[in-house]
């Protein structure tokens, strides 16, 4: 799908950007590839597909979250830059 000027300007100021008229004409080459390539993906017919999609079972294949346990202070801070007795140290963002 080939985008004209205006249209690349219409998008531009919806999402507030003001553009050069050399970054016109590459968004306006650049959007309309995308465009293209998505044309291109609604084409597929996915309903057919040879390959089935991992685990066809849907959710099947995720995993339960089952409580495993705490993790202890030590484990926790073994790879901390810095720590202040029990916690993390960090620097002060305000003054």
């Amino acid at each position: 799908m080939k985008l004209t000027e205006q249209q690349v300007l219409h998008v531009a100021k919806l999402a507030r950007l003001a553009l050069t008229p050399d970054e016109v004409a590459t968004f306006k080459n650049q959007l309309s590839a995308i465009l293209d390539a998505v044309d291109e993906l609604a084409r597929v017919d996915s309903a057919t597909t040879l390959v089935a999609p991992a685990g066809s079972e849907g959710l099947a294949l995720l995993r339960q979250d089952v409580v495993q346990g705490e993790v202890g202070t030590e484990a926790a801070l073994a790879n901390a830059p810095q720590v202040a007795g029990t916690s993390f140290a960090i620097p002060k963002v305000l003054e």
